[in-house]
């Protein structure tokens, strides 16, 4: 057991972590709600640096508070532990078609999911002989009005839904093409619903471009998208059909059933 600080509130910003993470290791222990005075002696810290750190993890919903003085773990952790095992089990049903896909097309293969107003890059397939410029890192992210994949997410949204995303985010461009006005966007979606595939005709960087479609789960819930990248001159519409494929396989690896 470390020996008891001070109390004194400036702490160096890697120590308030390592204390957060330790006292969610100590909720974790135990089942059921722990006193502020257990907690404490447990961590081997003041009680009053105890109650200030609880109190921030409550505020973030990673710890709750059942009775005064008691504490235990939020249903934040569980949300993004929900999170993470839906990506894991996303990219697990995805690697081996993405393979397949980029084998038949030699251009970057994206598996992408949403966060907020954001796709994130979660799995790529690709080879140094593709011939792209940029190839955007796993974990990398982009505004969904200006991807393939997000126009997909935003085109399962209700309208109301739609506006609040473009009032948030200004609907800003980074390329001359970039749809920047809400009434354009709206009628791209429109034409993303009725087609169920969607395109990026170099919105996000100049010179690529990307076409994708859907990935469902087993409760007809969109959970990603699979897309195609590739120089704008190299883009071929012929690849369509096997995209589509090829996300209609990864979505039956997840359960779904169309209907």
């Amino acid at each position: 057991m470390r020996k008891a600080d001070s109390g004194i509130p400036s702490v160096p910003t890697v120590q308030v972590i390592e204390r957060m993470f330790s006292l969610i290791d100590i909720l974790a222990s135990r089942e059921e709600a722990m006193t502020l005075k257990e907690i404490s002696e447990k961590a081997g810290l003041h009680a009053s640096t105890t109650h200030r750190i609880l109190n921030d993890l409550a505020t973030g919903r990673f710890v709750d508070r059942p009775a005064a003085g008691n504490y235990r773990l939020g249903m934040r952790l569980l949300e993004l532990g929900n999170l993470v095992k839906n990506r894991l089990n996303v990219r697990d049903a995805a690697l081996e078609p993405m393979r397949d896909l980029h084998r038949i097309t030699q251009q970057p293969v994206n598996l992408s999911m949403r966060q907020g107003d954001e796709i994130v890059y979660v799995e790529r397939a690709y080879s140094e002989r593709s011939g792209m410029q940029v190839i955007r890192a796993i974990g990398g992210r982009a505004p969904l009005h200006l991807t393939s994949v997000g126009k997909l997410f935003l085109a399962s949204d209700e309208p109301q839904r739609i506006r609040a995303y473009a009032t948030r985010t200004g609907l800003s461009g980074h390329t001359k093409n970039s749809l920047t006005q809400l009434p354009a966007l709206e009628k791209e979606l429109t034409k993303v619903r009725r087609e169920t595939y969607a395109t990026d005709n170099e919105e996000l960087e100049l010179g690529v471009r990307c076409m994708a479609a859907g990935i469902f789960d087993d409760q007809g819930k969109l959970v990603a998208g699979l897309s195609i990248s590739a120089p704008a001159g190299r883009m071929d519409e012929a690849w369509l059909p096997k995209l589509m494929t090829t996300a209609a396989e990864i979505s039956r690896n997840l359960g779904y059933r169309p209907g």
